[in-house]
């Protein structure tokens, strides 16, 4: 009996978002969602600043120009939220 290797492919295929979350596709068939109000940068943006965004890092990043905010699929699997996410996390 042979044993199916899966590899795991962190590299972005698609970003899409919701009022509440941020969801990204990735190669590998996996998708992440997390709460927006974790990146305040995009939690504030407009969904047209929203949907201009662009992969970066080799494939495993997200990056908004105009927003100036960036995303690593890394980031987002350990759960980490933005540095300054916890304070908005208490305000709302």
């Amino acid at each position: 009996m042979g044993i199916l290797a899966i590899r795991a492919d962190e590299r972005v295929k698609h970003v899409h978002f919701t009022e509440e979350t941020i969801s990204v596709d990735l190669m590998d068939g996996r998708t992440i969602t997390v709460p927006l109000v974790w990146y305040p940068r995009l939690l504030n943006a407009t969904s047209e600043q929203r949907a201009k965004w662009e992969v970066c890092g080799g494939g495993y990043g997200i990056h908004w120009e105009e927003i100036d905010e960036d995303l690593s699929t890394e980031g987002m699997l350990r759960g980490a939220p933005a540095p300054k996410a916890s304070e908005t996390l208490l305000v709302s």
